[in-house]
């Protein structure tokens, strides 16, 4: 009803991820981002660490009439932005976290608790000389809302791109 409304409303939840959760699927399970996706008017974050979190806060409270929802993991999950910047990186949707070292052959991008792996994954490709950037993505409906010359440079064509998110089909 928020999203129908425009009522700017933040939904906060945590234990998102198969990563934890003795409890099972009594916790909001990977099915959750779906349906929150599918939602019009609606931002759906999966912040990756600590500062994509506070960052994802102050999205959730300029909003004027879209809900948020912040899908928060319990993990216990690596700082991954460890270069400061002024300005909100996850208001963007997207953003380069790590740029290739070689020549550019792949891009991955990574929501959430996720981010973690596409970064070892790009260390193990950089070690094979397998250039790699790693994208953050954690909100896929700001990042759609960009001008094309920013999407394009983020995501631009040539490389082969490879989502890494908890999910199904």
């Amino acid at each position: 009803l928020s999203a129908l409304m425009g009522v700017p409303v933040a939904y906060v939840m945590t234990h998102d991820s198969i990563g934890l959760g003795e409890d099972g699927p009594t916790h909001q399970p990977v099915e959750h981002l779906a349906i929150s996706r599918a939602t019009p008017n609606t931002y759906v974050i999966r912040p990756a660490d600590l500062v994509e979190t506070a960052e994802a806060w102050e999205v959730a409270l300029s909003s004027k009439t879209t809900p948020t929802v912040l899908a928060l993991s319990r993990q216990n999950l690596p700082a991954v932005r460890k270069t400061h910047t002024n300005q909100n990186l996850v208001a963007k949707g997207a953003y380069v976290l790590e740029e290739a070292t070689a020549k550019r052959q792949v891009i991955l991008m990574a929501t959430g608790s996720e981010v973690e792996i596409a970064l070892k994954a790009r260390d193990l490709l950089e070690a094979e000389g397998i250039g790699t950037r790693v994208v953050s993505m954690p909100c896929w409906e700001l990042f759609a809302e960009q001008d094309a010359s920013y999407r394009r440079k983020v995501l631009p064509p040539g490389a082969v791109r490879i989502a890494i998110e908890a999910g199904t089909r």
